[in-house]
């Protein structure tokens, strides 16, 4: 890449985050995994360079269980990124978590399969720690950000990830519920993990949209539709946007020593 091609921060976003952003120029970038879920669009916030890639395509053409997430994380570090944001939508699995909430979950279970969810397939062998897989630096700011918005923000979560394209079906739901558990979604397997593999630095930002399937019976909560989903991340997408975009001008600078050491100690023989 050249010089002006590069970027020090990486959203995963759409275009909603950076269509009112001046200078902003929008480039293919080559992996080895394939192409990229669309072009990378770079531009600057406050002196930051930000690359911004809508994880799904900007025709959100790309369902979750076929994202090229190699090629998308690879993509950033290529850019020369070292720490990124992930917004996305999730479900609530708790009664208390209610739609319109921001989580900054700090951990997950995945309930995928199939997924190309790693950038060591052999003959090295490596096995990169998960205790602890978003930074903990990046989360803490985000929390802070959220409050200082007036936000209702949850500074920790675990949330599921499932397959997809489909919601759950209520026994799963229940299940994931009764596990104490306190969002869903279908892309933060393996997205989170891909970047840590990388030595980058990933947070991510949850928008509670809806109710998971498992509230069906409780009065006034109906199952979860894509249109509940889209309707509320409308109504929403802006406050998103500003959290991102206060991030980013308070992000310290340089990598993050504990995530940039993530393969320290990860590989065998």
């Amino acid at each position: 890449m050249t010089s002006e091609h590069r970027a020090e921060i990486g959203v995963y976003g759409g275009s909603g985050f950076y269509e009112f952003l001046p200078d902003v120029e929008e480039i293919k970038v080559e992996t080895p995994y394939g192409p990229t879920s669309d072009l990378v669009a770079l531009a600057t916030v406050d002196g930051r360079r930000v690359a911004f890639l809508p994880r799904h395509g900007r025709k959100h053409s790309f369902p979750p269980h076929t994202i090229p997430y190699r090629a998308n994380a690879y993509a950033m570090r290529e850019l020369g990124v070292s720490r990124i944001i992930g917004p996305c939508a999730v479900g609530s699995l708790q009664a208390h978590i209610k739609p319109g909430d921001f989580v900054i979950c700090d951990q997950f279970v995945d309930r995928t399969s199939g997924r190309a969810d790693t950038f060591f397939d052999g003959p090295v062998a490596v096995h990169i720690a998960g205790a602890n897989p978003y930074c903990r630096e990046l989360s803490d700011l985000a929390a802070q950000v959220c409050r200082k918005q007036g936000i209702t923000v949850y500074p920790k979560g675990t949330c599921v990830v499932i397959q997809g394209p489909r919601f759950s079906t209520t026994a799963e739901s229940m299940w994931y519920s009764g596990m104490g558990w306190e969002v869903i979604n279908m892309t933060q397997h393996p997205e989170v993990i891909l970047a840590r593999e990388l030595g980058m630095c990933y947070v991510n930002i949850s928008l509670v949209t809806d109710y998971d399937a498992g509230f069906v019976g409780v009065p006034g909560v109906e199952p979860v539709t894509a249109d509940e989903v889209v309707r509320v991340l409308s109504e929403n997408c802006e406050r998103v946007r500003e959290v991102i975009l206060a991030m980013i001008r308070k992000m310290p600078t340089g990598e993050c020593a504990e995530c940039k050491q993530a393969l320290a100690h990860a590989r065998i023989g």
